[in-house]
């Protein structure tokens, strides 16, 4: 497939492409997005995030696996256009592997990560991704994701009634 150009994403367009909504929506803008083969975007860290509030109290850091989440999320969105699809169709995208995901610097209150992936395989509704999350020049984490694409399972008509 040609690879094209969709430019920037604002966050009402991201809100088509992905099903999270607060607080676990991390991708506040895409900035360039080719389709078929990399994105890149945007997600403003602020001492506002909830996840601060007991991580850590008196050192404030992002959990390393929501940086891995807000990759994914970036990820997910160029996975959707390069199937041709959105959630729309109640299909959802599902982790089906991380490798080689290394964390190389804390992300504070304050700082803005650049997310970008790159798609290393697509066939099937499974993806494969080259993924790292920047703040400056300095790189945040770094992994390989793998992604697949699901109908979500129905609710279990055994399980007890949890109302």
């Amino acid at each position: 497939m040609t690879a094209i150009s969709t430019g920037a994403m604002d966050i009402n367009e991201i809100r088509r492409w992905l099903p999270h909504r607060y607080p676990m929506l991390l991708v506040d803008r895409v900035t360039e997005c080719i389709r078929g083969k990399s994105i890149r975007g945007l997600k403003n860290v602020t001492m506002n995030e909830p996840f601060f509030q007991g991580h850590f109290p008196a050192y404030p850091v992002m959990p390393g696996v929501l940086v891995i989440e807000a990759l994914a999320q970036l990820s997910s969105i160029l996975a959707w256009m390069e199937l041709g699809r959105t959630p729309a169709d109640g299909s959802l995208i599902f982790f089906a592997g991380i490798d080689k995901a290394r964390f190389r610097r804390q992300v504070i209150p304050g700082d803005q990560l650049v997310l970008e992936a790159e798609i290393l395989k697509m066939a099937r509704g499974l993806g494969k991704f080259s993924a790292r999350a920047r703040v400056g020049d300095a790189i945040a984490a770094e992994a390989e994701l793998m992604a697949v694409v699901r109908l979500p399972a129905a609710p279990d008509a055994a399980a007890p009634d949890q109302g």
